[in-house]
């Protein structure tokens, strides 16, 4: 098969696209026929070296094909089943393997393509906005980079739950951020990416809640965004923190959350929200009710041919993606 395969750590030429050996399923296991991966930032670390594991290693852990063999104890698929994971291996390849129970069966009326473009950024979501902080109709949510793709995401589940949605969001996708439901947009301050979080969002969240704050902020942006934003909640308020893309948060001292209000601060990941399949099942199959049902619209912002890898991670790390970015084939 033709795969991409990173021999050694460095830039996105790293990437190299190859003929590599087709995977043979394990016991518990199926191999899957990719029709659509997507790309995360956290491939951009496997291939950098930030995070480090075997060479030579085919990255991407999200995708949606057809099943094409099983390996040994596995009942519950069958070659055909179009199937999505977010917990596979080797993604960026013709052929994937994924565990039978980290894969999801897909229903008819849904494209591999909006499918490969949910599955993880969708679970982020959805754990985000019914169990880090469950909300309910009333509260009110601030959520940073809300064009991203998570964010765009969050944005449309939080409404669906009936809370007021406040976002922020870069001048240039402050449109993307009102489309998928927001209530109040606020613009970040033009400038480089590093230092684009550096508006004083906290004033304008003050002003939109007539002082009171938020029930909840959601901030996937980190170092330049935290401090104002704890600012932001209202007594008691919780402050999820599951993403860096500004750098890492400095270390703080846990009197601090008392002086601002007896608030509560979580680090979530996904891992640690799907814990079991029942778990899993729950939150991709709400994706797939609502994206049948309307309810929730998933952005593919630009696809790439998987020989084009390497240009793929160049627009990732350029930080103007305005939706999913996937790898939709071969050729």
């Amino acid at each position: 098969m033709r795969a991409i395969r990173i021999h050694e750590y460095g830039d996105a030429s790293r990437l190299i696209y190859e003929e590599a050996p087709l995977p043979e399923p394990r016991a518990g296991e199926v191999r899957v026929k990719v029709e659509a991966a997507g790309l995360n930032f956290i491939e951009v670390y496997q291939r950098t070296g930030t995070y480090q594991g075997m060479l030579p290693f085919t990255p991407g852990a999200e995708f949606c094909g057809v099943v094409d063999a099983l390996g040994e104890g596995v009942a519950e698929l069958k070659p055909g089943d179009r199937v999505t994971t977010a917990q596979g291996k080797g993604a960026y390849a013709e052929y994937a393997i994924v565990e039978a129970e980290k894969a999801v069966k897909v229903p008819d009326g849904l494209s591999s393509e909006e499918v490969a473009a949910v599955t993880l950024q969708g679970i982020t979501a959805h754990y985000l906005a019914l169990s880090t902080y469950p909300l309910k109709k009333g509260d009110t949510a601030l959520v940073h980079a809300a064009a991203g793709g998570v964010g765009q995401l969050l944005v449309q589940i939080a409404k669906l739950r009936g809370a007021r949605v406040l976002a922020t969001a870069s001048s240039e996708k402050t449109k993307i951020a009102k489309e998928a439901g927001a209530d109040e947009v606020i613009k970040y301050a033009e400038a480089p990416l590093n230092v684009r979080y550096s508006l004083d969002f906290e004033s304008e969240v003050k002003r939109l809640t007539d002082g009171r704050g938020v029930e909840v902020v959601y901030d996937g942006v980190g170092k330049t965004t935290f401090h104002k934003s704890l600012n932001c909640l209202k007594r008691r308020g919780m402050m999820v923190l599951f993403g860096q893309a500004s750098g890492k948060v400095d270390p703080i001292d846990p009197q601090l959350l008392n002086q601002k209000g007896s608030l509560f601060l979580t680090r979530p990941s996904v891992a640690a929200y799907l814990q079991d399949r029942a778990e899993l099942l729950w939150r991709v199959n709400d994706l797939f009710e609502w994206m049948l049902a309307g309810k929730l619209k998933v952005r593919i912002d630009l696809k790439f041919a998987l020989k084009d890898a390497a240009e793929a991670h160049h627009y990732l790390e350029a930080g103007s993606t305005k939706g999913k970015v996937l790898l939709v084939g071969a050729q």
